[in-house]
């Protein structure tokens, strides 16, 4: 039923957890193939794929070409695309089957679902940027990649899949589905807090929120790459 596809780059502290997040779906016969993308990792990260039994594919770094890759190579009617540190929320294998089975049958139009956002941390800050992208994706129906995509194929195709981005390949897909077609589901999709524990939760939020705010002014993609604090790739 689902292709699960996973971009990788030097994901070993983070990529087990991920995966075995899958396994209830699994069992359940929601997820038929999960495929690693890895861009060039040098940590343990295609061991721990290997070990799984995931597909693995090797691509130049970038996640939107990650991505773009792993479409190409998955062999089942839906797409779910997660990050590598992302763990989705027991009990999130019926929820998607649900989704799945009315888009199915026609019961909801043709459409895609992210995940709730939750970050792997106490305290006040992590409620905060939480409450944050709750209102995000309430007024503006907009999630991002760590949220996750489902998706089904033949919709991925309609719209252009992902794009070759070194940056804002989620933000560009959402928003070629539109509000109507993107739906929020209950279960949470929790990310690590380790890039917002390291950058300091203010500072990333305030980065993250000027980068968005630049590619939504149509900046150069180099200029918000370099702001991003990542290398084009």
């Amino acid at each position: 039923m689902i292709t699960v596809i996973v971009p990788t780059l030097n994901a070993e502290t983070s990529l087990a957890a991920t995966l075995t997040s899958l396994v209830p779906g699994a069992v359940d016969g929601v997820v038929r193939q999960v495929i690693i993308v890895d861009g060039g990792s040098s940590d343990r990260t295609l061991r721990i794929a290997e070990d799984s039994g995931a597909d693995i594919i090797r691509s130049e770094p970038g996640r939107g070409q990650q991505l773009q890759a792993g479409a190409k190579a998955a062999k089942f009617p839906w797409l779910l695309f997660l990050h590598a540190d992302t763990m989705l929320d027991p009990g999130w294998e019926r929820e998607v089957g649900t989704f799945i089975e009315r888009v199915d049958i026609g019961q909801r139009p043709e459409s895609a679902a992210a995940f709730r956002f939750a970050l792997d941390d106490m305290g006040f800050l992590p409620r905060v940027i939480e409450a944050g992208v709750a209102v995000r994706c309430t007024l503006l129906r907009l999630p991002y990649g760590d949220q996750g995509l489902l998706i089904p194929r033949r919709l991925y195709d309609e719209i252009g899949g992902f794009k070759a981005m070194p940056l804002m390949e989620d933000v560009d897909i959402v928003r070629r589905l539109g509000r109507s077609r993107t739906l929020i589901l209950r279960t949470q999709a929790v990310t690590s807090a380790m890039r917002y524990k390291r950058d300091g939760y203010l500072r990333r939020a305030a980065r993250n929120l000027t980068c968005i705010g630049l590619y939504f002014l149509r900046a150069p993609m180099p200029l918000i790459v370099r702001l991003y604090g990542m290398r084009s790739r």
